[in-house]
């Protein structure tokens, strides 16, 4: 399953994200994404873990925590086009 990890800390890496989910079962991959540009963090990232109740669990434990100083949103991954279908407009938040 696909995780979306956002209002991450500034100076998280993928390293430290993987470290976090490792608590709950197997982490394929991880990512931190940084603006091409500036090279810093744009403070939301994903996490793959393989098996689904193990990365329900991480969702549901990790949701609202705190993890380096900040509170993180954590909630599964829609794929890009179903999330433009959901999101409005208008609606700034993540």
């Amino acid at each position: 399953m696909n995780i979306f990890v956002a209002k991450l800390n500034p100076k998280t890496t993928a390293e430290s994200l993987k470290d976090l989910f490792s608590n709950f079962g197997e982490v394929s991959s991880s990512k931190v994404i940084m603006d091409k540009t500036t090279g810093f963090s744009k403070r939301y990232g994903f996490v793959e873990m393989p098996n689904e109740e193990e990365a329900r669990e991480a969702i549901a434990k990790l949701n609202d925590s705190t993890f380096e100083n900040s509170v993180i949103v954590v909630k599964e991954s829609l794929p890009k086009e179903e999330y433009l279908k959901t999101k409005n407009p208008n609606d700034k938040s993540i």
